[in-house]
């Protein structure tokens, strides 16, 4: 997360929750010529279009008031998802003992996915329990670790 990013959840995460929701992640990136400001919310209850709304309009003001940023960008706010990209640390606490995906950058054991439930994690590993073995991965490795949902709960 850069400065900018943790200035900016420090900044909108006290008013989302004041509508009873959580702050996942924030993103400010540049895409083409244009500037976005991602603002990810998530709840035990899920997330409607109604609770998106509601954090952007609460957010457009205030973080007009801030400044923080000079350029013309675009407020996005949207759920987090049900397939969360896990991220920072709480979002792997919140997450222990359930079925992830990690996607590394180059290939273990001749596999560049593994899919198992999260056992443990720290700064330098993740640890998975798959049908047959545990195994770690060293963060450097990890590309990119989410949530898998079973789609046949439904």
């Amino acid at each position: 997360m850069t400065n900018l990013e943790k200035k900016i959840e420090e900044l909108v995460e006290p008013e989302i929750e004041k509508l009873g929701l959580e702050l996942y992640d924030v993103e400010y990136v540049k895409e083409g010529k244009e500037y976005y400001l991602r603002i990810y919310i998530d709840s035990e209850n899920g997330v409607s279009i109604d609770d998106c709304e509601k954090v952007t309009n609460v957010l457009n003001d205030i973080l007009d008031k801030a400044d923080y940023i000079k350029e013309q960008y675009y407020l996005e706010v949207s759920s987090a998802g049900v397939e969360k990209v896990l991220k920072y640390d709480k979002h792997f606490e919140k997450n222990l003992g359930k079925k992830i995906e990690v996607n590394l950058y180059t290939k273990f054991e001749n596999k560049k996915q593994y899919v198992g439930t999260l056992e443990r994690y720290n700064e330098n590993e993740i640890v998975i329990l798959t049908d047959d073995e545990e195994i770690s991965f060293d963060k450097k490795n990890v590309a990119n670790v989410k949530l898998v949902y079973d789609w046949n709960k439904m």
